[in-house]
């Protein structure tokens, strides 16, 4: 087994799938708790949708970067999801269900319209369950990822204080003088941003796992938000990579494995927490 793994490692393609894996998992764990917090986990769900119908334009159109479309179309996606979800008329679920189940059903419409593809079942499956095209990564790709990933750290960083204020008291936030609007619309197109990065990886149905899991099973074993952040960034990074390995080995969609992967580990920390009784702080 060890064998084979170090074999695999020595391909160029193997460790790219592993760095874009693990990176993406540790952005996406980052706000994770933010979003679960906030009761806002789905916004991954919707924004994945968003980028699904986007994709499928980009393909129709014959576009070479897809990301030059895709990821414009999610950041304001995510700008108007955020104002919708802020109408007194349409609240935040409302909302995201409309944006979620619209792009998926336009994409899926567009795709089957206009696509000259001679495997349209095949190639829907692979955007919404993830494909092997992790395996496929580029130089250029690895490092647009990394760019990107190395972005979103800095903005939690330096904005950490702000995005805890606005996550467990807004309305606080706003009377001590803290533009909460800006922040939220900031974890918005940082979440997009994710979104899309992510849709390689696991699929546009899945992607609400790498947002969702790992924050929650660090609310099994912590209290304390900046502790239940870096588990969940651990767990999050411990999954991908165990996830993208298992996948390599056993032949297995790398999505899918990954969300298994999650949910393992989701499972020890429930039953790790019961055992503790909650005392970890």
């Amino acid at each position: 087994m060890m064998d084979k793994l170090g074999m695999y490692l020595s391909y160029p393609f193997v460790r790219y799938a592993l760095i874009v894996g693990v990176l993406i998992a540790l952005c996406s764990s980052l706000l994770g708790v933010t979003l679960v917090l906030k009761r806002f986990s789905f916004i991954g769900d919707g924004l994945s949708h968003v980028a699904f119908g986007a994709m499928a334009i980009a393909s129709v159109v014959g576009l070479t970067n897809e990301m030059l479309l895709v990821l414009p179309i999610t950041v304001i996606s995510a700008i108007l999801l955020l104002r919708t979800g802020q109408n007194a008329k349409i609240k935040g679920d409302a909302a995201i269900a409309m944006i979620s189940v619209g792009a998926l059903a336009f994409g899926y419409l567009i795709m089957n319209i206009f696509s000259t593809s001679s495997n349209l079942s095949g190639d829907v499956c692979s955007t919404l369950f993830g494909s092997t095209s992790i395996l496929t990564l580029t130089r250029r790709e690895v490092w647009l990822c990394a760019v990107l990933s190395i972005v979103v750290a800095v903005i939690f960083v330096l904005f950490y204080n702000k995005i805890f204020a606005v996550t467990f008291d807004e309305n606080f936030s706003k009377a001590t003088g803290t533009n909460a609007d800006s922040y939220n619309l900031l974890i918005a197109i940082v979440i997009a941003v994710i979104i899309v990065l992510a849709m390689n990886l696991v699929g546009s149905l899945l992607i609400s796992a790498l947002v969702i899991f790992p924050a929650l099973s660090a609310m099994r074993l912590f209290r304390s938000f900046r502790q239940v952040t870096i588990c969940s960034a651990v767990l999050s990074v411990i999954c991908a990579f165990t996830g993208i390995i298992i996948s390599i080995l056993a032949g297995t969609p790398v999505g899918s494995t990954i969300v298994a992967a999650q949910v393992a580990a989701f499972a020890i920390c429930y039953v790790a927490g019961r055992l503790t009784g909650g005392v970890l702080k």
